[in-house]
């Protein structure tokens, strides 16, 4: 044996006999799995061990959260796999479609998803457990599967979540096992541990991409486009083990073998599951609807996707009684995960050859052939540019293809602002075309479809999402092909120059850019003024909320040309200059109709009561928008806080009543003084038909009278349905994400930059009279304002003529009413404009 042979074989074996004592799980972190909670960094210890003892393992860091933790991904096969690690990847983006060239491998991956919900605290404990079982080389099994696959593992998506989880829960638990779910270690503080650290709800964030964490984590995804997705939940201590297949409604666009595979491996789960005595269920409650779910989304990306849900969560803590006296312990809980994970293994390495096939025939015939009814998109090029740029940058994350539509007449199509099939219209070089002839041909006909089909009203989350509402673009679905003619190119940015100072920077406001834009002036101390009318000078017009920047009040400013243009450039803002403040039309930049913003003093209420994804959504708005300054404060300490040093108070929406007697009228005593409270979604119950404020559900009392009585007959009338169709009743009273168009008075400061219209997404049945001594800034005019989406029909003939968004004065101040979340997950673009006029503009 030469040299070089022998100390490779050398090498070998003490590469060998280092990976036969590979330590476990609970050789290194000192406990069983199950007897507590493992800390993330230890987690990431362990991975790192475990890689540096097996050359089959890369472990890679795709990014970091909020609070600096790392982001991992763990990727495992056979040592021959490994060799041709980014052969495989790459061929399999050529399969997609996504690359050119013809692939030569045909090896699937099989990426799995833990601890999205980072109270459901049993992901990443099982992700340890699975990814020991997988990197033992002395376990056949497992490396027999790896030949056939790919396996990757994140092992915690919400290390911010889980961390605040586990490190509460590690301080408060028992050492004796105390399952008494009055004690106190069942029972998280606000907000709980679900969410990251902007308590925004990561498994609903999948295509909207808002989250860090999500944007590092979705860059990976679509650079494998994995075969299949595991996600790992965990749902109430009642409940047993949910694994696929999933329940109705199921999307129409998901095929017959993602179907299929769904049930292969909840059958070989089950088999396992018969075994160990467990209870499980299957199809029920978790639908295939939403696409910004870790199920969904991946099925929209030709993965088989699929949800595993573990009866525990934040409750069930290291043990707990569920109703019928069993207790639920966290070991048990890990082996149903580590059983789910490992026969996932088994059934992609027994599947391996078709479950490669497959996913190629998904993306030949989507590419070829879309299954969708709407079969091309156009957003108009005189719909509002900021809001397009930020839908392109959707788009683009997406990797969904787009084009310049070109001059085009006679076309057909679905209208989504009249929400009328069969409307005329042309197409010019300024407009954008979506079709579904493309690699994600699915993914882009489910976020642009204008009504999604619903094979069942009982869905688990919101039933609409189509992005020309959502973003307030001008827009159509076609039912017949139209080809872009060419690349779209974005409206090139030419950085504005600081030069001599002219009477007045001029702005539009448009969108969150411009948003920004005055935020940073406002940091600076420079004085922004607004105006309440349209007007025209040096022969340029603008719209009623255009920004102005006047030389004059500023002269106090260093640099203030350099600070002015330099945030314009910072945000793509085109600033446009007068050497005079004698318009043409409107009125001069004198006059009293020329407002003052306000740098104000903003205050956001939080805590027990108020609902903690409301409140992150309005958190994360204003530190990763629009950084400016926000004071978060308690609810239960309104009461003793000198609510003076605000300007604005936002109260998000709210469960029950959030402050109590005396807080509120703390804050109402406030608002009367000269403050402003902006009231969303159900918080707007804390002020609603009582004494002193304008807001009401009826008009009149017989209005109310008759609303009631009518309440009361199908009360009677539905006595003796059977109790099979409880709830399909309740249901009927509520709502799923409708969509609404609301028509937004532009006179008013909350209509500035809407150009007349909003479209609201409605998420609860709340129906409120028209003001009668304020400002009815945004009203759903008639019932036929209604778009899409789900909404029962005991309220759906309810809701014409009612309040969408208004405002009216309370002694010196102003309130300020969203009847909807008007940045729902913080995709709902459109209406981060609505809410900052209300923050900037109202009352100045």
């Amino acid at each position: 044996m030469n040299k070089i042979l022998l100390t490779l074989a050398f090498a070998f074996m003490a590469c060998f006999g280092a990976l036969a004592q590979l330590q476990t799980p609970e050789q290194f972190l000192g406990y069983k799995p199950g007897d507590r909670f493992t800390p993330h960094h230890r987690m990431v210890d362990y991975f790192e061990y475990v890689a540096s003892q097996n050359p089959n393992i890369k472990l890679i860091q795709y990014g970091e959260t909020n609070e600096k933790r790392p982001l991992i991904l763990a990727i495992l096969s056979s040592p021959e796999n490994m060799a041709k690690l980014e052969q495989i990847r790459t061929d399999n983006l050529k399969r997609a479609g996504l690359m050119e060239g013809t692939p030569s491998t045909e090896i699937p991956i099989n990426w799995m998803s833990f601890n999205v919900h980072g109270n459901e605290s049993v992901g990443m404990e099982a992700a340890i457990s699975s990814f020991y079982t997988l990197a033992d080389l002395s376990n056949t099994k497992s490396q027999e599967w790896l030949k056939n696959q790919i396996v990757i593992i994140d092992p915690c998506i919400n290390p911010d979540g889980r961390d605040r989880y586990s490190n509460w829960y590690n301080q408060k638990m028992n050492t004796t096992l105390q399952p008494d779910l009055q004690s106190q270690e069942h029972n998280e503080p606000w907000p709980g541990g679900r969410a990251n650290h902007y308590l925004f709800d990561l498994n609903r964030d999948w295509a909207w991409q808002v989250q860090v964490e999500s944007q590092q984590r979705l860059k990976v995804y679509q650079q494998w486009m994995p075969h299949l997705h595991l996600d790992f939940h965990e749902q109430g201590i009642d409940n047993p083990f949910y694994m696929a297949p999933a329940a109705e409604p199921l999307h129409e666009q998901l095929t017959p073998f993602q179907h299929e595979f769904q049930d292969i491996f909840g059958r070989n789960t089950a088999k396992y599951f018969d075994q160990m005595g467990r209870f499980y269920f299957t199809k029920e409650r978790f639908d295939l609807l939403y696409p910004s779910y870790g199920d969904t989304y991946p099925m929209y990306s030709g993965a088989i996707g699929m949800t595993i849900e573990q009866g525990g969560g934040g409750r069930g803590g290291i043990g707990g009684y569920n109703s019928v006296g069993d207790t639920v312990t966290l070991s048990s809980r890990i082996e149903g995960h580590y059983t789910a994970a490992m026969s996932a293994a088994e059934v992609t390495s027994q599947h391996a050859k078709r479950l490669v096939e497959e996913f190629a025939t998904y993306f030949k015939n989507n590419s070829t052939n879309p299954k969708g009814k709407y079969k091309s998109f156009v957003i108009k090029g005189e719909s509002n540019p900021a809001q397009v740029a930020k839908l392109l940058e959707l788009l683009d994350k997406n990797g969904i293809k787009y084009g310049k539509a070109g001059a085009k007449s006679g076309l057909k199509g679905f209208e989504y602002q009249s929400g009328k099939a069969g409307v005329t219209f042309s197409t010019s070089e300024k407009d954008i075309v979506i079709n579904a002839y493309q690699p994600r041909s699915v993914l882009a006909q489910v976020l642009f479809e204008p009504n999604p089909a619903l094979n069942d009203s009982i869905t688990y989350d919101i039933t609409s999402w189509a992005m020309p509402y959502a973003y307030g673009l001008q827009g159509y679905a076609l039912e017949t092909r139209l080809d872009a003619s060419g690349a779209y190119e974005k409206p090139t940015f030419t950085p504005n120059q600081a030069g001599e100072t002219p009477v007045a920077y001029l702005a539009n406001w448009q969108g969150t850019r411009d948003v920004a834009f005055l935020a940073a002036l406002l940091n600076h101390k420079i004085r922004v003024k607004y105006a309440e009318y349209p007007f025209e000078v040096e022969g340029k017009s603008f719209p009623a909320g255009s920004l102005i920047i006047t030389k004059g009040g500023n002269e106090y400013v260093p640099d203030f040309d350099k600070k002015v243009t330099a945030a314009a450039n910072q945000f793509g803002v085109s600033l446009a200059t007068t050497q005079t403040g004698y318009v043409d039309k409107g009125k001069d930049f004198g006059s009293p109709n020329i407002r003052v913003i306000k740098a104000p003093k903003v205050a956001l209420v939080g805590g027990q009561g108020t609902s903690s994804l409301s409140f992150g959504e309005i958190w994360h708005f204003f530190e990763k928008e629009l950084n400016y300054p926000l004071s978060n404060l308690d609810a239960a300490s309104m009461g003793s806080y000198d609510l003076s040093k605000y300007d604005v108070i936002i109260m998000p929406s709210t469960f029950g009543s959030a402050l109590n007697g005396s807080a509120q009228q703390k804050v109402t005593d406030w608002v009367k003084a000269g403050g402003k409270l902006i009231a969303i979604d159900a918080a707007l119950n804390l002020f609603a038909n009582k004494e002193g404020f304008g807001l009401k559900n009826f008009d009149t009392e017989d209005e109310k009278k008759a609303a009631e009585k009518a309440a009361e007959e199908l009360a009677k009338k539905e006595r003796l349905e059977p109790y099979s169709d409880v709830e399909r009743l309740d249901i009927s009273s509520g709502t799923a994400g409708a969509i609404y168009e609301v028509k937004m008075d532009q006179t008013h400061p909350l209509g500035y930059g809407t150009g007349g219209k909003f479209y609201t997404l409605k998420n609860n049945s709340n129906r409120f009279a028209y003001l009668s001594g304020g400002a009815n800034a945004g009203i759903i005019a008639a019932n036929d304002s209604y778009r899409t989406g789900y909404i029962g029909y005991k309220i759906k003939s309810k809701m014409g003529e009612s309040l969408a968004i208004g405002a009216e004065r309370l002694g010196r101040g102003q309130m300020v009413y969203f009847v909807d979340n008007p940045i729902f997950r913080s995709f709902w673009e459109s209406g981060k404009l609505v809410l900052s006029n209300a923050i900037f503009m109202v009352g100045q």
